[in-house]
C-alpha cells in the first residue's frame, strides 16, 4: 500500500510549478528531465503494450508527453547561445519522430523494435543539451544537478530495457543494458552522497533513494526467473515510479544550490 500511495506523489512530478526556466540550474534540472522522459514514454508504452498497469500507464505516457513538449519550448528559449539553440532544434526534430510511434496508433508489440530506436535518438539529444547547460553554468554545483537528474533517467531506462526484454524485443542486448545501468547508477549514487556539496536534507533524501532502490533492484531481478508472473512487471513499473520521485527531489535540491 506505501508503495502504491508513492506512485501518486511521484506522478506528480509530471507537474511542476514554475512555467519557465529561472536560472541555469534550472535549465540542467529541466534539460536532464527531458533525458529521463524519454525512458519513462519508453517504459510506459512498453508497459501498455503488455497489459501492466495500463491505467497508470496511460497517465504516466499522457503526462509525460505534455511535460516534454512544454520544457521543449522553455530550453528552446532559453537557449544562451547558438550551439545549444541548434542542439535543441536537433532536438525538436527527433522528438517529432518519437511522438509519432507514441502516439499514432495504440502500443503494440509489432512496433516496440521502432520505439526503442527513436527514443534513443531523443535521448542522445536531450543529454547533449543538459551537458552544454552544465558548460554554460560552469560550476561544480551544476555537474551534480546533471549528475543527479542522470539518475532519474537510468531508474526508467531499467524500467524500459525490463519490459523491452519480457517482450521479448533483443533481450539480449536489454538484459546488458541493465546492468550497465545499474553499475552506473549505483556508482552516481555515491558521488552524490559524497559530494561536500551535499546537505543534511540531500543525504536524507539519497537515504530514502537507498531504500527504493532495494525494493526496484529486487523487482529487476526477477526478469531472469523462470516462473516470472505479470506481478513482477507491476512491481518494476510501480517501484521505477517510486525511485524516481525521491531522485527528482533530489535534484530539485542540488539545483537550488547557488554557489
Amino acid at each position: 500500500m506505501l508503495r502504491r500511495t508513492l506512485l501518486l506523489s511521484a506522478a506528480a512530478l509530471a507537474l511542476p510549478t514554475r512555467a519557465q526556466v529561472t536560472d541555469l540550474s534550472d535549465a540542467i534540472n529541466k534539460a536532464g528531465r527531458q533525458r529521463m522522459l524519454s525512458q519513462r514514454m519508453g517504459k510506459a508504452w512498453l508497459a501498455i503494450a503488455q497489459g501492466v498497469e495500463p491505467e497508470s500507464a496511460k497517465r504516466v505516457l499522457d503526462t509525460s508527453l505534455a511535460l516534454f513538449d512544454r520544457q521543449l519550448v522553455e530550453l528552446k528559449a532559453y537557449a544562451p547561445n547558438a550551439e545549444i539553440s541548434d542542439t535543441y532544434l536537433k532536438l525538436e526534430a527527433a522528438w517529432g519522430s518519437y511522438k509519432t510511434v507514441l502516439v499514432g496508433s495504440p502500443p503494440d508489440r509489432s512496433r516496440a523494435a521502432s520505439l526503442l530506436a527513436t527514443d534513443a535518438q531523443v535521448l542522445a539529444l536531450a543529454h547533449q543539451g543538459t551537458v552544454q547547460y552544465e558548460a554554460a553554468l560552469g560550476k561544480p554545483a551544476g555537474k551534480l544537478v546533471n549528475i543527479a537528474g542522470r539518475q532519474r533517467m537510468l531508474s526508467q531506462r531499467m524500467a524500459k530495457f525490463y519490459f523491452a526484454a519480457a517482450l521479448p524485443v533483443d533481450a539480449d542486448k536489454a538484459s546488458a543494458e541493465i546492468g550497465k545501468a545499474r553499475t552506473e547508477f549505483l556508482t552516481a549514487m555515491d558521488v552524490l552522497r559524497n559530494a561536500p556539496e551535499a546537505t543534511p536534507k540531500i543525504k536524507d533524501e539519497l537515504q530514502l533513494a537507498d531504500g527504493q532502490w532495494f525494493f526496484f533492484d529486487a523487482a529487476l531481478q526477477r526478469l531472469q526467473a523462470a516462473n516470472r508472473s505479470a506481478k513482477a512487471g507491476s512491481d518494476v513499473f510501480v517501484t521505477s515510479e517510486n525511485l524516481l520521485g525521491v531522485m527528482d527531489k533530489v535534484t530539485g535540491l542540488y539545483a537550488a544550490i547557488k554557489t
